[in-house]
This record gives structure tokens, sequence and C-alpha cells, in this order.
């Protein structure tokens, strides 16, 4: 059983200290895969050199997540990840056509509601981990009932570290969150 840490406050600035904590997490647990949030890559890069040597899952937004046609990961970040590991870039699996419903229709999919309350009832990174893991195990890069340490964070940079045990969004009430790491305690 791991000690938790809360930071006391969300964002950024826990960045290396929650990095250095999943690291400790996988280690300890033997666990090969780590699977990283990054939105510009900077997190990504990051996380590529305090934690090399395991195998890295880069997940990002999709393409259009902020403006039509665009990514926003950095094309000199995307390199790096490249070389360090793993690139998912897919539709948020606790999203993806809700979004765009709630946009349009101004009407809420029992998805979103998901997303809506593990984000304000445990905070921002704890929804993401559990999302990129499934995203991940969507992809091919995570196998189902695999066990992976996650990172996450509020906005940007990482606060949120999570042991997970995997699952597709097929199964997502088969998504099993063994134990916090470290999150934010004021978010």
């Amino acid at each position: 059983m791991t000690e938790v840490i809360y930071f006391d406050k969300a964002g950024a600035s826990n960045t290396e200290d929650a990095l250095q904590a999943a690291k400790r997490c996988a280690t300890a647990n033997n666990i090969k895969k780590i699977v990283i949030a990054t939105t510009t890559g900077e997190t990504g890069v990051k996380a590529s050199k305090i934690l090399n040597g395991f195998d890295l899952i880069f997940v990002t937004h999709a393409y259009s997540f902020m403006k039509t046609g665009e990514q926003e990961l950095k094309e000199n970040n995307k390199e790096i990840l490249i070389k360090n590991g793993k690139i998912v870039t897919g539709v948020h699996a606790l999203s993806g056509v809700a979004r765009g419903i709630r946009s349009k229709l101004k009407s809420w999919d029992p998805v979103e509601l998901i997303a809506y309350a593990m984000r304000v009832i445990f905070c921002q990174g704890i929804k993401v981990v559990l999302e990129i893991v499934m995203m991940a195990v969507d992809s091919g890069v995570i196998e189902y009932g695999e066990e992976v340490v996650a990172i996450a964070g509020t906005g940007t940079g990482a606060d949120t570290v999570c042991l997970i045990k995997a699952a597709d969004t097929s199964h997502f009430f088969d998504l099993r969150l063994k134990e916090i790491i470290c999150k934010p305690r004021n978010f």
C-alpha cells in the first residue's frame, strides 16, 4: 500500500513531484507501462527524462479539440515523444460525440455526466487518468486487465497519479482505480 501525497493546490507546479511519485509506484509494483496525459507534449517531455526505462504511452487530445483542424501537440515535442514511447491520439473516452451534443443541443449525455461528476468530486486528474487508460486500451497499446500507472493534471502539467487496472471503453465498469498515489487536495 502506497502512502498518498496530497498537493496543497492543483496544477503544473506539482509536475516533478508527481512524476517522481509515479516512478516510485511503478518500481514498487513492478509496473512496466506508464500512461501520461500530455496536451502540448511538455509534460510528456519531462516524463521522458524522469521515467526513462519504462514503456511510456503519451495520450494527447484529438485533432480539433480546441480549434477545428488543429492538433495541440507541438511538433518539436512530438519528435521527442516518438523517440521515448508511443503516442495515442484519439477522442476523449468520456466525451467525444457527447460533447458535440452538449455544444449544439445544450443537452447532457450520461457519459459527460459521469465525467463531470468525476471531475468535481475527485478532481480533474482522476477523471483524466481513467480516461487515458481506456483510450490506450482502445488503441491496443495496453491490454485489458493490465495494471498500469497513469499520470494526469489540472490544466497543464501533472498533479495526479494512480495505479489502475485497465479496461476499454466498452467495458468501462471493469476499470479499477487500485491506488491513488497523489492528487491535489484543493481543486
